[in-house]
Formats: C-alpha cells, sequence, structure tokens
C-alpha cells in the first residue's frame, strides 16, 4: 500500500475543505473511490483531472494507474478562465 498526498485544487479545494491530505492506496481509481466517499468532493471529481507526480492520468483508466510510494497526485477542477 503506497502512501503519499492528496492536493485539491480550486473547486476541488472548496469541496474538500482541505487544501492537500496524506493518502493511502495502491491505484488511482482506489485514492478517487477513497476521495469520493466525500458526497461534497464526488461531482467535482467526475469533472477532474488528476496529475500523479507531475505526469497526467489523462484518459487511462484510474484502476490500471498504480501509485508509487511518496506520491504526489494533484486533483484539477476544469479551470474557468479566458
Amino acid at each position: 500500500m503506497a502512501t503519499g498526498t492528496v492536493r485539491y485544487w480550486a473547486a476541488a479545494k472548496e469541496a474538500a475543505g482541505v487544501a492537500e491530505e496524506p493518502f493511502s492506496a495502491e491505484t488511482l481509481g482506489e485514492l478517487i473511490t477513497q476521495i469520493a466517499r466525500n458526497p461534497r468532493i464526488e461531482q467535482v471529481l467526475r469533472r477532474s483531472s488528476f496529475l500523479v507526480d507531475g505526469a497526467p492520468a489523462g484518459l487511462r483508466d484510474p484502476a490500471t494507474i498504480d501509485l508509487p510510494q511518496g506520491a504526489v497526485v494533484e486533483v484539477l477542477p476544469p479551470f474557468a478562465g479566458g
């Protein structure tokens, strides 16, 4: 089981109520499932993209993305702007 840090940005940070928190999970899919237990952030997660140690998860199945020990996972909701 890998441990690391989840960092939330923008609407994800607001919904999570914290800027970051520790995690313990084997895959990105497992981590997303854990985070989604918070009903306030569940909908934000559906629209978010994820970085694992700076690398985009892209369209890959999160269940296939292994998390290394000490990973930093960033939750990036869509940003408004122009």
